[in-house]
């Protein structure tokens, strides 16, 4: 009896590959597309820190923090900052929340005007307190920022309870969740 030497793959081993590569693709690109619209997000957390930093060192009185606030928010035509990825970075003059407002058109699959909120906090003897609260008492101490989108957890957790921003949180850096 005569063998003869197999050469090249079966239809099934090729079939078995390109399942493989078709199972590893279907679970590869929804997690791909989130990473890239949590990357764009980066960079509203970046301008943010600008508006963030401005409210921790300028605005030391009520008064300072409007002035702080209406100074900024007036930058780049009302938009305050401005990207590629955010249509606009704005700060509460009564409040001090500074405000990430996306751009869904540059960066996918988010809300339309999804934002992120950063809330202030003053943290005192008693524990955090709202930077207006603080402003209008005689406390002082160092800031603390709360941070929300669709879902608080994390800052109710460290007793900053910040307002909830619109930014699906799977999309929202991990102290935003």
């Amino acid at each position: 009896m005569k063998r003869t030497l197999q050469k090249g793959f079966t239809l099934i081993e090729l079939m078995i590959v390109v399942a493989i590569i078709g199972i590893l693709a279907a679970v590869a690109l929804p997690a791909y597309q989130d990473y890239t619209v949590r990357a764009r997000v980066t960079e509203g957390i970046s301008l943010a820190t600008g508006a963030k930093k401005l409210v921790e060192t300028d605005a030391q009185t009520a008064d300072e923090l409007k002035a702080v606030a209406t100074a900024f928010n007036a930058q780049v035509g009302g938009a305050g900052a401005k990207s590629k990825y955010v249509s606009k970075v704005q700060i509460a003059a009564d409040t001090g929340i500074v405000t990430v407002t996306f751009d869904k058109t540059n960066i996918g699959a988010i809300p339309a005007n999804a934002t992120l909120n950063y809330n202030p906090y003053v943290q005192v003897k008693a524990g955090p307190v709202a930077l207006a609260t603080a402003l209008a008492g005689d406390e002082t101490g160092s800031i603390d920022w709360g941070c929300g989108s669709d879902a608080i957890a994390i800052s109710s957790a460290r007793k900053l309870t910040a307002t909830a921003g619109t930014l699906p949180a799977k999309f929202a850096p991990s102290e935003c969740r």
